[in-house]
């Protein structure tokens, strides 16, 4: 008998523990108010709404992913006591309630504007190829890391177009934001499935679980980040030198967040459990901190670094 009944399961599979994940829709605000410098209370009411609408599209992925993965969930250790995996659910229930959430969440983002709105549209379609049959980029190997982490840019995308409806954010932030949202899934996927610990029971759980091995994952995880520092690298030399001094940082983050993923009980099978962990909080901050000091200190001696020889 599952511990979710009424109205309970319904608001759990909204799964609200995880929209601190939407915390990646504010590097694109933060960056449209660098390059666009708007009003700053009109970029904080815009920034709120964008925030909020995005947890309630988020929260409509959920919804469907809660319900279409019940059958495989009953295979995971952790997840069979969900409340789809328990039954506790009702179809008609689901349907309603997923319409409800991206409704809303569609309601709020059109104040926004219209690329605003776009992309809002573009979040709940991925929620549908990640998925929904005959797609379900879920179950392909590599295809369903990359298909979840092309959230984040979207999230970016979100923040951007809060503030500026015209334009879009550089080319190169955009695709280390979706590299690294992969190595962050990736990791994830690693964690799980040395979790699982069983090949068979793994690939039960998920089907692309059947053609992923340990040393795949961490290779691709391995990929995944080397992509994100590259472009990475791009946008800080090209658009800001002062944030070529955060990159140790970022690369100290990457590794500390796999060495978290190769824990026995990892946090970075559920990332609302890095609560937990204090002290890569405290990390995570200081460098959020490093990078807000560099958008507002100008070093002129860097710029040597980002001249052109002539002879």
């Amino acid at each position: 008998m599952s511990k979710y009944s009424g109205i309970g399961a319904y608001l759990y599979i909204m799964r609200v523990d995880h929209w601190f994940k939407n915390v990646f829709v504010l590097p694109g605000t933060a960056l449209a108010m660098y390059f666009a410098a708007p009003a700053l209370s009109e970029a904080l009411w815009r920034t709120g709404l964008a925030v909020l609408a995005t947890c309630l599209l988020a929260s409509a992925n959920y919804v469907l992913n809660e319900w279409l993965d019940a059958e495989s969930d009953r295979h995971h250790p952790k997840k069979r006591n969900r409340p789809g995996a328990q039954g506790a659910l009702k179809p008609v229930l689901v349907i309603v309630e997923y319409l409800l959430l991206a409704g809303a969440g569609l309601w709020l983002g059109h104040h926004l504007s219209t690329a605003f709105t776009y992309c809002s549209l573009a979040l709940l379609f991925m929620g549908l190829v990640y998925n929904v049959r005959p797609v379900r980029s879920k179950d392909v190997m590599y295809l369903d890391v990359l298909s979840e982490a092309i959230n984040n840019p979207i999230r970016l995308l979100l923040g951007w177009t809060a503030i500026v409806a015209d334009s879009l954010p550089p080319s190169s932030i955009i695709v280390a934001y979706w590299m690294g949202g992969a190595f962050l899934m990736a990791v994830k996927r690693y964690a799980e499935y040395r979790f699982i610990g069983d090949p068979e029971a793994a690939a039960r759980y998920r089907t692309s679980f059947k053609h992923y091995t340990e040393e795949r994952l961490l290779l691709s995880a391995f990929f995944y980040a080397s992509c994100a520092s590259f472009f990475l690298a791009i946008f800080l030399i090209k658009y800001r030198i002062e944030f070529l001094l955060s990159f140790p940082l970022f690369a100290a983050l990457f590794t500390w967040y796999l060495a978290l993923g190769m824990k026995p009980v990892s946090p970075a099978q559920s990332p609302e459990q890095l609560f937990k962990e204090r002290s890569f909080l405290v990390f995570t901050a200081l460098l959020i901190l490093t990078i807000t000091a560099l958008f507002l200190v100008d070093i002129p001696a860097l710029a040597i670094l980002n001249q052109r020889l002539s002879y």
